[in-house]
């Protein structure tokens, strides 16, 4: 469970965006979206690799 205090005279709109921010960092939502489809190991093992590739590549061409 996230608890979030909310400060004297602090809006709540601030407020709703630290809750967002702490629950995107929790990374419950990556994991549901995760669960919906299963995917076979071989599958996920070459989807990371695409994605390090695609990481390096990007790295490579900022330097």
């Amino acid at each position: 469970m996230i608890i979030i205090p909310v400060k004297e005279g602090e809006s709540i709109d601030r407020a709703l965006k630290r809750f967002k921010k702490k629950f995107e960092r929790t990374g419950v939502l990556k994991q549901l979206r995760g669960r919906k489809q299963y995917d076979k190991p071989s599958v996920e093992k070459r989807t990371e690799k695409l994605k390090a590739i695609y990481r390096r590549k990007m790295l490579e061409e900022t330097n």
